[in-house]
């Protein structure tokens, strides 16, 4: 397992959009589910969108529609893309990996600010 560092949150207004990037280094990422999970305070981490190996895609309700989650196997990165950002996808993300033998690593986190 690696490393995985999260970039692209920020501050964004209602409606705005952002794409975060989880790159990764060390092994590759070629067989790992990847996934991203969010944290706001107060409440328990929650799973966002997750892509699987082969490309299969699962998101949660309350994003779907409007997140996209992709990955770069060659450059050992995975994106989430978030278009009409809500007040309420406020939180941390944090990238996971895991591989096929269950093993996990996740990131630090990176913030996620959407104004009303």
């Amino acid at each position: 397992q690696g490393q995985l560092v999260e970039s692209g949150g920020g501050l964004v207004q209602a409606g705005g959009s952002l794409r975060l990037s989880c790159a990764a280094s060390g092994s590759s990422i070629s067989f790992n589910d990847m996934g991203w999970y969010r944290q706001a305070p107060g409440k328990q981490r929650e799973l966002v969108a997750r892509i699987t190996s082969g490309g299969r895609t699962n998101y949660a309700d309350s994003v779907k529609g409007r997140f996209t989650i992709s990955r770069d196997n060659t450059k050992r990165t995975v994106y989430l893309q978030m278009n009409s950002l809500k007040p309420e996808d406020t939180a941390v993300y944090y990238c996971n990996s895991r591989t096929v033998w269950g093993a996990e690593d996740w990131g630090q986190g990176t913030q996620v600010t959407v104004s009303s």
